[in-house]
């Protein structure tokens, strides 16, 4: 039985660590980019981004001051008991979330849509967001915290309901229009993670798109080979729009295109587009039966 008590620190020491921790795939793919980029000030970019996140790590400041939506990530097992039950899930995010704001590891970006009031804790009707999936073996509990800066959001998010008839040249041509709008001025803080989802129900489009831009390790293809083709293709062809590291002239406007994809109706063809920013938060608690805790930023 996982009391609530661990269960709220787990997801605050997560949230506080993806505030404050760049992932090590991420760190990898940026220290690739710095290697090939050739242009100064694509360089300075990139270089400054890791210097940041060394400065972070040793307990100064934010990998990036803008901490954005908060949300987690959790993934369950057909055994795994929680004190009161799943339905606590939101009450103790709710609870970690305005603890990570208090101590200044988020900064208080959540407003009321309509009158704009700021309840200054990132709490509120959707917020934290809290998604739920049962695929885990066994009792234990995985929970991935991703502080999802503001930027990458508001301009990288795109969705177009197609014709069949477009086919495979118009998602390919919509998805590089979308890179190209939301890098081109630095927009999204490029290098960026792409997410691409194909099919579906429009908000089951989506929210592929966004689990791939957020939750997938960078160099991890789709096990469809025509999918993972697709994947390196768009890569391929946004490495040769001239925009690099935000939005400078150079080849890294993206670190991965991540495409997942799921069955939809004979006369539609959704396609969704979400962008994730260079440095890539995200960091994993893992609770087991017996209530210890591991932390990691490796995703598999």
């Amino acid at each position: 039985m996982i009391r609530r008590e661990t269960l709220t620190e787990a997801m605050y020491q997560a949230i506080r660590l993806g505030a404050t921790r760049m992932p090590p795939d991420i760190r990898r793919a940026l220290q690739r980019a710095l290697a090939e980029e050739t242009e100064p000030m694509a360089r300075k970019h990139l270089e400054i981004s890791l210097q940041n996140a060394d400065s972070s790590e040793k307990g100064n400041g934010l990998v990036c001051a803008d901490t954005g939506f908060p949300m987690f990530f959790i993934h369950a097992g057909a055994k795994t008991q929680i004190e009161g039950g799943f339905n606590v899930l939101k009450e103790c995010a709710e609870a970690a979330v305005a603890r990570a704001t208090a101590e200044c590891f988020l900064r208080p970006t959540m407003v009321n849509p309509i009158t704009r009031k700021n309840p200054g804790n990132n709490v509120g009707p959707g917020m934290p967001k809290v998604d739920l999936t049962f695929d885990l073996p066994g009792d234990s509990l995985e929970i991935i915290a991703v502080p999802k800066g503001g930027g990458s959001e508001i301009f990288g998010t795109f969705y177009r309901m197609m014709f069949p008839a477009d086919g495979m040249a118009g998602i390919k041509k919509f998805v590089i229009e979308c890179i190209k709008d939301a890098c081109y001025a630095g927009k999204v803080c490029p290098p960026a993670i792409i997410g691409v989802g194909i099919g579906g129900t429009a908000d089951v489009c989506m929210g592929m798109a966004k689990k791939a831009a957020l939750l997938r390790p960078i160099g991890k293809h789709h096990s469809d080979p025509e999918v993972a083709a697709l994947e390196t293709e768009l890569y391929e062809a946004a490495r040769s729009l001239g925009i690099g590291p935000m939005g400078s002239r150079g080849i890294n406007a993206v670190l991965a295109v991540n495409i997942d994809i799921a069955v939809t109706h004979t006369a539609a063809l959704p396609v969704a587009f979400n962008a994730q920013c260079l440095v890539g938060r995200r960091w994993k608690a893992v609770i087991a039966a017996d209530e210890t805790i591991q932390y990691t930023g490796e995703i598999e």
